[in-house]
């Protein structure tokens, strides 16, 4: 949209940027060089662009060293970035501290087991903590929400939360693995719902994207306070997140939805069923605190609403179906059309009814009986995993398939899981090992859709080492079937937390007996304390 360039002296060059993509944000930056710059003139090559072009011509162009500083706030808040972090021009230092700042994190679960194993997971760990990034300033300065310029009080500020994706399965390995930085991701979410008004969505540069549905700071949030992360207002947070939920804000209609006990189509007209059930889960999350805090009448208030996807199943097709104001449901209606946002009906976000069917992460009890309890739910699942039929034009971010389970976009990725939790846990363990050995190899496209700021790294991390948060702010993770000979976990306090599967064969992916710390264990699930402990 703007931009500006200039030679400040022989060795420095700084610039604008004013870039609109996702977000319109600001880019300032400084470019050292090494050797002196002769030559600094116009690039006359025809093209069209609001930035200038330089051709930049060197004393010595054999070799040369070029250190890059960038801020959001101004060109001196990138010449001060430049200056704490790399004042040296010694590369092989800068290489080094980039090795160990790595070898640091990677090094926090050490596996055994295949090469291609081994590729993979630490390939998944490194997409897992390229994000979220700290935007702020060396001195803790950053553009807010609303692109004026705030100064963090922790000195820190986060962006980057891709939450509809990362809630589900990234943020809860965060709290295993780098628990440190836990509570300034927290802060840093209270600080854009200060400034925004409400909690972030999806945020890029500081800024709301709106890109995708429902309140998803709300379980991330909830998550760090019931596992008793130090360093956060509890009460500020529940302020925030009940504040989130019960005023309306883009693609949030709370009026409607408490009128109606569900979102209407005729009313919000896009994704209906999927806010539905999204909204429903934070609802869940948000009373959870609130019975941490003692505040009953939210609780009840808040776990009334978490019911809201009962509003939404059809009992004559076994989905959930979209229904309008007066009651109606959606005609014609597919179980199999996959749609995002406007098309196809739009009541579905980057899924269809079969995959969105699944998602009652708060109450599985309660979906298996409205299934018809175990035996029919499972065989339900096995439909799911089976059924390869598709009406229409697959959406682009649904891939990856087995059945209806769509592997390469996020609501699919708790339900093979779901088998344990209705009594067999052997299919749990038989499709898990399936995604995790078909939907994931060591090639350049060795996923099976777009990783979503590590999301589907983080699915495949805790494939490997045996379990998944279904319900992420349960405190529970559902136990699948560990892929890896032995992973250790490195825990604060230099404890560990070990999982050792043994095998006779290497294909074996069904576990006979299970044991805790030497004691034989029957549950189909471990607890954040057990791991923590």
């Amino acid at each position: 949209l703007d931009a500006d360039i200039q030679k400040e002296d022989m060795y420095t060059i700084t610039g604008y940027q004013r870039v609109k993509a996702w977000v319109e944000r600001d880019l300032f930056y400084v470019i050292k060089l090494d050797k002196p710059i002769v030559a600094f003139e116009d690039a006359e090559d025809g093209r069209e662009d609001k930035a200038p072009r330089k051709i930049i011509r060197l004393a010595d162009e054999r070799e040369v060293q070029i250190k890059v500083a960038f801020s959001m706030v101004s060109i001196e808040g990138a010449k001060k970035n430049l200056n704490l972090e790399l004042e040296h021009w010694d590369f092989d230092t800068v290489r080094k501290e980039a090795e160990n700042k790595w070898e640091n994190y990677l090094s926090r679960i050490e596996i055994e087991g295949t090469d291609e194993q081994k590729i993979n997971f630490y390939t998944a760990l490194y997409h897992l903590l390229i994000q979220p990034n700290n935007i702020a300033d060396v001195n803790g300065q950053y553009k807010n929400a609303k692109d004026s310029v705030s100064l963090s009080p922790f000195g820190i500020y986060y962006s980057t939360f891709s939450l509809w994706d990362t809630y589900r399965a990234a943020h809860p390995l965060y709290t295993i693995l780098t628990p440190e930085l836990l509570p300034d991701m927290i802060n840093s979410m209270l600080l854009h719902a200060e400034c925004q008004g409400y909690l972030p969505i999806w945020t890029l540069w500081g800024k709301e994207t709106h890109c995708m549905i429902g309140n998803h700071a709300v379980p991330v949030i909830v998550e760090a306070c019931l596992k008793n992360f130090p360093g956060i207002d509890v009460e500020q947070a529940y302020h925030l997140i009940k504040k989130s939920l019960t005023v309306s804000h883009f693609k949030y209609d709370v009026e409607a939805y408490d009128r109606y006990g569900y979102f209407p189509f005729d009313i919000v007209e896009e994704e209906s069923v999927s806010r539905t059930l999204e909204g429903a889960y934070d609802d869940y999350c948000a009373a959870q605190l609130a019975k941490k805090l003692g505040k009953g009448d939210d609780y009840d208030f808040f776990m009334k609403r978490s019911a809201s996807y009962k509003k939404l199943f059809d009992n004559e097709t076994g989905l959930m179906r979209g229904k309008d104001s007066n009651g109606k449901w959606r005609t014609p209606f597919s179980a199999f059309h996959l749609s995002h946002a406007g098309t196809a009906g739009g009541d579905y976000t980057e899924g269809n009814a079969w995959q969105y069917f699944w998602y009652v992460p708060q109450n599985i009890p309660d979906l298996i009986s409205l299934t018809g309890g175990n035996k029919a739910f499972v065989a339900k699942l096995d439909t799911f995993f089976t059924v390869s039929y598709q009406s229409g034009a697959l959406n682009d971010n649904a891939s990856g398939f087995v059945g209806q389970y769509a592997h390469g976009n996020e609501p699919s990725h708790h339900v093979a899981y779901l088998y344990a939790c209705a009594g067999e846990p052997w299919k749990t363990q038989k499709y898990v090992a399936y995604i995790m050995n078909e939907l994931y190899n060591d090639s350049s496209s060795g996923y099976a859709g777009n990783d979503d700021c590590g999301e589907m790294s983080a699915w495949y991390v805790f494939g490997a080492l045996g379990f998944y948060p279904v319900n992420p702010v349960s405190g529970e993770y559902v136990i699948g079937t560990p892929m890896l000979e032995e992973a250790v976990i490195q825990l604060p306090g230099r404890k560990t937390f070990t999982v050792k599967a043994p095998r006779k064969e290497d294909n074996e992916v069904y576990i006979c007996s299970m044991k805790l710390n030497g004691e034989k264990y029957t549950k189909n699930y471990i607890t954040h304390q057990d791991i923590m402990n």
